[in-house]
């Protein structure tokens, strides 16, 4: 979820540049395609990134509904409305994140929207293992046939275990290709086979090599250890 100030989100998947939209308010599901950001001068924004149960409760929504989706909030059952978003766009920094986390703790207390308990366990399970557990494994530790985690995970998240997998070990490995450590180190710590696997994940995942991502890439403010801690 991206809330923009001062100019609207220039979106567009990679592949499909006729795709391009421009959003005050979006919301994005998983994907395992990049994105293109265009900017034109200066962009400030606040980026809140939803679990699936935060999903259902702040944008009223599965997580599934909105993958591979670049939606407006206006579209979306909940969300960030107009006349927030205009107070937050003229106020300080501090009242911005005053005014949306009241915003955001007030959506979450009076959601009557919850992530189903067996699929709450099996992300979790996914996400402790950052990715690194085969389908099989995690059908076997909640109990169910593949056939059917397949279907429940590609029903609540919109992507199957294998690619929610994918996408946690590529998170796992941009955190630490931000700090500077060698892609050697990088690979390994994500448990991507060879450094060469890494590559081909960040061409695809990312449109663009590791050495361009990381020359390209710029700091994002956020809490660091409260963002881990939550997997």
């Amino acid at each position: 979820m991206i809330v923009s100030f001062d100019e609207p989100l220039d979106v567009a998947w990679l592949a499909d540049l006729d795709s391009r939209v421009r959003r005050w308010l979006l919301a994005s599901g998983l994907h395992t395609r990049p994105v293109l950001i265009r900017t034109h001068g200066r962009q400030h924004g606040i980026q809140v990134s939803l679990t699936p149960a935060g999903c259902r409760a702040i944008l009223g929504v599965p997580v599934g509904s909105l993958s591979y989706e670049l939606a407006d909030h206006a579209d979306l059952p909940l969300g960030i409305p107009d006349d927030l978003h205009a107070r937050l766009a003229s106020s300080s920094w501090a009242t911005r994140f005053r005014l949306l986390e009241q915003h955001l703790l007030k959506r979450a207390a009076a959601s009557g929207s919850r992530l189903p308990g067996d699929l709450a366990h099996a992300w979790g399970v996914l996400a402790a293992r950052r990715g690194r557990i085969r389908v099989a494994e995690l059908a076997r530790e909640v109990g169910w046939s593949r056939r059917h985690l397949v279907n429940r995970f590609v029903g609540e998240f919109g992507l199957a275990p294998r690619d929610v997998a994918r996408l946690h070990r590529f998170g796992v490995a941009q955190t630490h290709a931000r700090s500077g450590v060698p892609w050697a180190e990088v690979a390994a710590s994500a448990g991507y086979a060879d450094q060469a696997h890494l590559a081909r994940e960040f061409r695809v995942l990312a449109g663009q090599s590791p050495t361009q991502w990381r020359a390209e890439s710029f700091p994002i403010v956020q809490d660091t250890a409260v963002g881990e801690g939550a997997g």
